[in-house]
């Protein structure tokens, strides 16, 4: 039983309770807002950040409003080298400019908002993702380890930081490396990274939260539920009921 870093996960997850709580109760307020008004939350991450960008939605416990969009040239790794290999993924996600064309594939709404996950904060693409959302009027939310992104150095032709072109910031609480256990015999390189837990924990808060408020005004959506807790009839309901609400709220934010 890996105790070292299951110790180390649930000190980042008590220090995120500790430091995190008013970010995460904005951010969700700003979610509220966009998804009770019909909106959507475009969500956005690359590399590993997609992980947390798969958690808000589609999935049991989850329901529409949130807007997942990935790039699969900058998350496929179950390839490693060769066609669809890191080098290239890594490569993709740090060229300046594909941000706005990714950008350009959808209508933003004066309601909506966005959420942007990566652990740096200093790739091209997730940067001026969030920049190009600003720009749009958006209020951004993004999700960083700011240890980590100040320990990076900002591309010139970037500019800027994740953490710069957001109006709330939520921090991962992850250290410099992102790693959490140094093993003895091994000073160099740590093991174990920390920033996948602790961004699905704050995703998970943040839709909790955010379904809290929308419950208290009348204007939660479908929430997708297991077979093992409402039946198969009303889980098939409720899956069909979710669906149609994102396409309905999807065929506005698609540019033709």
């Amino acid at each position: 039983m890996p105790e070292g870093w299951i110790e180390a996960g649930i000190a980042v997850l008590e220090k995120i309770r500790e430091t995190q709580g008013d970010a995460i109760e904005r951010a969700s307020e700003v979610c509220a807002e966009a998804i009770g008004a019909g909106g959507f939350v475009h969500l956005f991450g690359t590399g590993h950040s997609r992980i947390p960008v798969e958690e808000m939605f589609p999935r049991y416990g989850s329901y529409p409003g949130f807007h997942p969009i990935v790039e699969l040239s900058m998350t496929f790794h179950t390839q490693v080298v060769g066609a669809n290999g890191q080098r290239q993924a890594m490569f993709i996600e740090r060229v300046p400019g594909l941000a706005e064309v990714i950008l350009g594939n959808f209508n933003f709404a004066p309601k909506d908002a966005v959420m942007v996950f990566s652990a740096s904060g200093l790739g091209a693409v997730v940067v001026e993702f969030a920049r190009g959302a600003r720009k749009r009027g958006l209020p951004v939310i993004a999700v960083t380890s700011i240890a980590q992104s100040k320990a990076g150095e900002v591309e010139p032709e970037v500019g800027a930081r994740l953490m710069d072109e957001a109006d709330i910031v939520i921090d991962l609480c992850t250290p410099v490396g992102d790693a959490l256990c140094r093993l003895d015999g091994l000073p160099e390189t740590p093991v174990g990274p920390g920033s996948t837990l602790a961004s699905v924990a704050i995703a998970d808060a943040i839709k909790v939260r955010t379904a809290e408020l929308l419950l208290a005004r009348g204007q939660l959506p479908p929430v997708i539920t297991s077979v093992a807790e409402v039946g198969r009839r009303r889980s098939d309901e409720l899956f069909e009921a979710a669906y149609r609400e994102h396409a309905r709220r999807a065929a506005h934010s698609l540019a033709t």
